[in-house]
């Protein structure tokens, strides 16, 4: 299939690669990219990606989405089915699907760029059942679990939740690392204990490296993200009125660690900004 890809970036490059080597013809289109998978076809301007009948976007945030979808691909017809893929919130996935500029879905993804690089990322499908049925197979190059969550932005309300979870998680183990430093615990010997206790689940043992050597750890999820990501699941929230109490504490302590020059490195460094805020508050 001929297949539309925008944004190479972290997540985007390895996706839209495995997407070639499944035997998908793939144009691909980012204006920042230094450097593009030599499986695909790099074209000149969005718009040239509306050749293809179904569309991709791996983008940053809801405004390069929504000039996408709207400026870039107006040309393509109502048939032309467009999936956003990036994490921009249920509310634009919406907005755009009532636009009727063309047809979407939402797709967005959970995993490191480690697993989009052997494709075992998971997807979160917004759409229809019809739409859902023609394009697993084509999410199947990319991800090893695909779940059909709902109409078109449930997909992404569903990773605004993950999300969520995923906050609480890594500042719930920067927070044990710190109690058990303080009882005269070995840091290593703790996270040895925490990774066969109740509390161990699988987040628990993939960032091991990321919470105890973080100097020769990759990034995975960057705080930077993950604060976006956050800070979309609270505005969501509050739309609805509800109150997240641990969700507004996890969104603080990733500002603090962006303010200390953390934005681009692995989210288990709220960890160090825990440090950072104790030291300050030390008498």
């Amino acid at each position: 299939m001929l297949i539309g890809f925008a944004g190479l970036g972290r997540m985007g490059q390895p996706m839209a690669r495995n997407l070639a080597r499944a035997g998908h013809t793939v144009l691909a289109y980012d204006p920042f990219a230094t450097e593009a998978p030599e499986e695909v076809t790099v074209v000149g301007s969005a718009a040239d990606l509306a050749e293809a009948p179904l569309t991709i976007s791996m983008l940053p945030d809801g405004a390069t989405t929504r000039d996408l979808v709207v400026d870039e691909l107006y040309g393509a017809g109502s048939d032309h089915l467009h999936v956003v893929m990036g994490t921009v919130g249920p509310g634009v996935v919406r907005d755009l699907a009532a636009a009727g500029v063309v047809a979407i879905a939402d797709a967005p993804v959970s995993g490191s760029v480690s697993l989009a690089d052997t494709a075992k990322i998971t997807t979160m499908v917004g759409g229809t059942p019809e739409q859902f049925e023609y394009l697993r197979p084509v999410l199947a190059a990319m991800t090893s679990a695909q779940f059909h969550t709902g109409p078109v932005g449930s997909g992404s309300a569903a990773k605004l939740a993950v999300n969520a979870v995923l906050a609480a998680l890594s500042q719930g183990v920067a927070e044990g690392l710190l109690v058990a430093e303080a009882g005269d615990l070995d840091p290593k010997v703790f996270y040895d204990v925490l990774r066969s206790s109740a509390a161990g689940a699988p987040y628990v043992g993939y960032k091991e490296e990321a919470f105890l050597s973080p100097e020769s750890a990759a990034v995975a999820a960057p705080v930077s993200l993950i604060r976006k990501d956050l800070g979309l699941a609270l505005e969501l929230a509050r739309g609805q009125h509800l109150s997240l109490p641990g969700s507004e504490a996890a969104f603080a302590v990733l500002g603090e660690a962006t303010e200390a020059g953390l934005a681009e490195e692995d989210m288990a460094q709220v960890l160090a900004a825990l440090r950072l805020r104790n030291t300050q508050q030390t008498p």
